[in-house]
């Protein structure tokens, strides 16, 4: 068997050959396509007093719990889905690659 008799092996029914259960799953999930979502890129934590933070002014540096070059963790609504790396996208915007998408056990 050829590496391209083996890809056709593998990928998934065209959508006129699929049961009509999946079918109409699949236009199911056309309702949620425009529900926005809240994405959130953590770049790392910290712990203080209160009385810290009332100390903190203009210039103050607050140290992370993260290194330099290390993962930022991505939310989805608040849910950790991913970690990845921040990138330039223009001359003054922030971006992230995802480059690892987390597992979630999703019973608990």
């Amino acid at each position: 068997m050829s590496g391209s008799d083996n890809f056709e092996a593998m990928a998934p029914p065209a959508q006129d050959q699929r049961p009509q259960g999946q079918a109409t799953s699949m236009r199911d999930l056309d309702a949620v396509y425009d529900i926005p979502v809240q994405i959130s890129a953590v770049l790392g934590r910290a712990t203080m007093q209160v009385s810290q933070l009332l100390k903190l002014g203009r210039g103050a540096v607050v140290e992370l719990d993260r290194r330099l070059g290390e993962a930022v963790d991505i939310y989805v609504n608040n849910r950790l889905v991913a970690r990845g790396e921040v990138v330039m996208v223009d001359d003054n915007r922030l971006g992230i690659t995802m480059t690892e998408i987390v597992k979630s056990d999703r019973g608990g």
